[in-house]
């Protein structure tokens, strides 16, 4: 199985990141009012970004803690494919 880093965006225009290992499903999840606290007050969410695949959630958790600690400018860089 693998792992994915994802990154919605609210309809606040806020970002939330995470992992999971199926991104639509996480999406549809957030968006039923289910998940983080966050995510039932921001929500509905779209799918923003969903990074290469990891091959284990250790890998997938260790770039989700970088990408946390951007800003919201350099993740909107991630989104549009200008940062790595």
């Amino acid at each position: 199985m693998f792992w994915y880093v994802y990154i919605a965006e609210s309809r606040f225009k806020h970002f939330y990141t995470g992992i999971t290992n199926n991104p639509n499903l996480r999406i549809l999840k957030h968006n039923s009012g289910k998940g983080s606290r966050m995510a039932i007050q921001q929500g509905p969410f779209v799918l923003a970004y969903v990074s290469k695949e990891f091959p284990n959630k250790s890998a997938a958790r260790k770039r989700e803690v970088q990408i946390k600690k951007w800003t919201k400018a350099k993740k909107e860089r991630l989104i549009k494919g200008e940062w790595k």
